[in-house]
């Protein structure tokens, strides 16, 4: 099950030589605007017009556009309709599932960290491994980690695009007023320390802390907590919920937000509007936070040992399975596109998502972006020391939601380890009947 179990670092970062950068910085532009040998464009067949089912991460509406105009205007033969897919991914996920058993199915489609893998498991999105040459993709110039993360058996399944990690964000005034150095918490227990001074500095009327709740990716973020104290959701399909480690990072994350901290439906929200001194959101949410914030902005790495403390995440672009070989070349071709160099640096910048190709921390709008805005340099100097996803919670079907609804429930005074044994048995009982099956002999 090599191909199963992600790999536990992300090592390769995103360094990379100015050859490389002179390479690839005009990559899928130039050369985009001619017809691929394989069909998708021009012709005397008329032109394709793919279907292209997104939840604008990051709120990208207007930058996806500006990106497929930009496309039809370099392929005069391929068209772009972007639909709305919802406000997550899991609306994308559901919508695309509900469009399998008829209408008009997507041709591209956003998939996340937590629902490609039920896709590809069940045929549903394409391997795209035999597309790439046609449509000018070289693999080696992704970060190679982002690119095997939806990586199964044997094939890549999805392109990354919008991939993100949390942030520790924090409000540099509460900082201060607190005593404290400018710099995050060395580890989670340095963090219970500080705590009650960040609480008397705020306010008894708002909260040191404020993170996601169980609805809304509270697993996500606890992943790399849990990871910090050496607890893991799993190893492979070797479930961990419910070992000591597990048990005692559930607990603290108990013990902090009963005394200091509360869950929220939008934490970015109530953190920038100063309700909180302390969020742990998604890089892709760095735009959002640091136009409503109305105090200075810190942003650190999570709490913990490098490399064990941060997850990977976001989501990557697939293409539907059982659509013609013309319809997949020309998907292929936008999709090379959309997460070019060039293109995939306009997309960061215009987010907060990381960027997705090796060659782009040389690209000149990129340095000058991260000098002038060094919280989003915080969030690539991290991408080298982030950890892949535990398949417990990015394989299982509902695996994140199941993980999640139980983390509120201890947060909201469960027992912990009756919750997290309840938890380990609704997963391995998913994993048996769902995954184990279908799994290649």
């Amino acid at each position: 099950m090599g191909d199963f179990t992600r790999r536990g670092f992300l090592v390769t970062g995103l360094a990379a030589t100015a050859a490389v950068a002179a390479a690839c910085a005009g990559s899928g532009s130039g050369g985009g605007s001619s017809n691929s040998g394989s069909g998708g464009s021009g012709g005397g067949g008329g032109d394709i017009t793919l279907r292209f089912l997104s939840n604008h991460p990051g709120s990208s509406k207007a930058t996806e556009q500006a990106l497929i105009d930009d496309f039809q205007k370099a392929n005069s033969g391929i068209k772009v309709e972007l639909l709305d897919g919802g406000k997550n991914y899991e609306e994308v996920a559901q919508k695309f599932q509900t469009s399998l058993s008829g209408g008009d199915k997507a041709d591209i489609i956003v998939v996340s960290d937590v629902t490609w893998f039920n896709f590809a498991l069940n045929k549903q999105i394409a391997p795209l491994d035999d597309l790439f040459a046609g449509a000018g993709l070289k693999p080696e110039e992704y970060v190679d980690s982002l690119l095997a993360d939806t990586k199964f058996n044997g094939k890549h399944y999805a392109v990354p695009f919008a991939r993100s990690t949390p942030l520790f964000y924090y409000n540099k005034d509460v900082w201060k007023k607190a005593g404290l150095e400018d710099r995050g918490p060395k580890d989670w227990d340095e963090f219970a320390q500080w705590a009650p001074r960040i609480q008397d500095a705020i306010g008894s009327d708002k909260k040191a802390i404020v993170i996601a709740d169980g609805e809304n990716y509270l697993d996500w973020v606890f992943e790399g907590w849990n990871w910090s104290k050496g607890g893991a959701y799993s190893d492979g399909w070797d479930l961990k919920f419910t070992t000591p480690e597990s048990i005692a990072a559930a607990n603290q994350l108990k013990d902090v937000m009963s005394k200091w901290g509360r869950l929220a439906t939008t934490p970015e929200n109530d953190f920038g509007a100063g309700l909180a001194a302390v969020t742990l959101q998604s890089t892709g949410s760095l735009k959002t936070i640091s136009t409503s914030a109305k105090f200075e902005l810190g942003t650190a790495f999570l709490p913990g040992p490098a490399g064990r403390s941060c997850p990977t995440g976001g989501a990557g672009v697939a293409i539907a399975e059982g659509i013609s070989a013309e319809r997949k070349a020309a998907a292929m071709k936008f999709i090379e596109f959309l997460t070019n160099t060039v293109n995939t640096s306009k997309f960061s910048q215009a987010t907060g998502y990381m960027p997705v190709r090796k060659a782009v921390v040389d690209e000149p709008s990129m340095k000058a972006f991260i000098e002038k805005n060094p919280n989003f340099g915080t969030a690539v100097r991290q991408l080298p020391v982030t950890r892949s996803q535990d398949n417990a919670r990015v394989f299982v079907p509902g695996g994140g939601a199941d993980i999640g609804r139980a983390l509120q429930q201890i947060v909201n005074g469960g027992d912990t380890a009756a919750v997290l044994g309840a938890l380990q048995r609704t997963i391995q009982g998913k994993i048996d009947s769902q995954i184990k099956p279908k799994l290649p002999k």
